[in-house]
């Protein structure tokens, strides 16, 4: 498939607004690239009539706002929203043979702030089921025959196949950091609870993170000033200070992951950056069960008047989850979530310690594993949403057999703002790997 339109959301919000780029012209041309490539990649959720629906409401958008001045931030934009997230006027499917009847809820405050800000929604994209490992249709529009990761699939795909520009996801282990590595996009993955997660369905309440994909790291705080609480307006007027978690942690990358990472290193070092290595979260085997064993606990919880009736109706790995989840009692739940502040302030005071404002990792463990079987192991995004912190993942170059590999970048919990000052100057050095 050919790369995406690589048009910046800055230079494609700022014409809808202004009508240099027409609405309903771009819409004809959305809707030629969406019919050429979504029958291969299976990003959305199928819907007759999409382009009828969406002209209409573009043209009572237009109606609403004749003046180009008056337009809102994201006129015109669309959007694709994860089928966890409730959209009025569309069936949330989670990804499950369970009755659609018993999903329903308000709609997602995310998508609401999103259409207040005139964006029009595409379309649900394609879970994993209840965002967890059983995997859907889709496919990585990079190759056909490799996953897109997940559980965020069908979001990573849409944006990476230029099907929207934008696209809601989740993330409880590594399910936006993970898949946009894979799909070779950004993923942007707040602070814990910046971004509303009401109306969307939980997995761990705890771990739960509401994000997105985009093509450019420019493109994120668009976004995030629209939805994340208390947004501060960062300038990145110093360079930042990199750091490289060794230990156990980076150790469960694979020797191809390793390589490209220290080659990642060695450009943003030679682009004027300073990165050291800094010995980390030695106990990465307890933080690892803990965080397992918060989303396995709080999965029960969540499907509690579900499971019991339906569980045939789940997937095994679905229903393993849940059932590992009943036998965890409170005690090693509470003990658990406790985890979560004292691995958050160990970072902190490591990155006091050493002078570190950000960290460096690989995305995930390696490339997309080839079929659709397996999304690809979530272990190098974990501590990141265990502790809470802002994570992005940069586009970061290719693997041996030309799928992307990405790099991921956390920064202080609520630093959100400055991982996004400092993300572009990022990007842009590894754009020669």
């Amino acid at each position: 498939m050919p790369p995406p339109q690589t048009q910046s959301l800055q230079t494609l919000t700022s014409g809808l607004r202004s009508g240099q780029i027409p609405l309903l012209d771009y819409l004809d041309q959305l809707q030629e690239r969406f019919n050429t490539y979504e029958p291969q990649v299976q990003a959305f959720i199928p819907e007759e009539k999409r382009f009828t629906r969406l002209r209409e409401e573009a043209e009572q958008l237009l109606a609403r706002y004749p003046m180009p001045q008056e337009r809102p931030l994201l006129f015109g934009l669309p959007i694709g929203a994860k089928d966890i997230f409730h959209v009025d006027g569309f069936i949330t499917h989670a990804g499950t043979k369970l009755d659609s009847s018993l999903l329903q809820g308000p709609e997602s405050a995310a998508i609401t702030r999103m259409k207040e800000a005139g964006a029009l929604i595409l379309g649900k994209t394609v879970t994993t089921e209840f965002a967890y490992f059983a995997p859907g249709p889709t496919r990585n529009p990079r190759n056909l025959e490799y996953t897109p990761g997940g559980s965020s699939s069908g979001s990573a795909a849409a944006v990476a196949a230029g099907l929207c520009p934008l696209a809601f996801g989740t993330q409880t282990i590594g399910s936006i950091n993970r898949p946009a590595a894979f799909c070779g996009v950004v993923g942007c993955k707040p602070s814990y609870d910046r971004i509303s997660r009401e109306g969307v369905i939980p997995v761990s309440p705890s771990a739960d993170h509401i994000g997105f994909f985009v093509s450019q790291a420019a493109d994120v705080p668009i976004v995030v000033q629209l939805l994340c609480k208390e947004w501060r307006t960062v300038t990145a007027e110093s360079k930042p200070v990199l750091g490289i978690p060794d230990g156990p942690y980076l150790a469960r990358a694979s020797q191809e992951a390793l390589h490209h990472f220290a080659a990642a290193c060695r450009l943003l070092e030679e682009s004027g950056l300073i990165v050291k290595r800094v010995p980390v979260m030695p106990d990465f085997d307890n933080i690892y069960e803990r965080h397992n064993q918060i989303v396995a606990a709080e999965a029960a919880q969540t499907h509690e008047n579900w499971y019991p009736e339906n569980s045939s109706l789940y997937h095994p790995k679905t229903a393993d989850l849940i059932e590992r989840g009943q036998q965890i009692d409170q005690q090693t739940l509470q003990a658990a979530l406790q985890g979560q502040t004292i691995l958050r302030n160990e970072l902190d005071r490591t990155m006091a310690k050493y002078g570190i404002d950000l960290w460096l990792s690989p995305s995930a463990v390696g490339p997309a594993p080839k079929g659709l079987q397996s999304t690809g192991d979530p272990v190098m995004n974990l501590p990141w949403t265990h502790a809470g912190m802002p994570t992005i993942t940069l586009p970061a170059g290719a693997s041996s057999n030309g799928l992307p590999l990405g790099l991921q970048v956390a920064a202080r919990w609520y630093q959100d703002e400055e991982l996004l000052a400092w993300a572009p100057q990022l990007e842009q050095a590894l754009k020669n790997l």
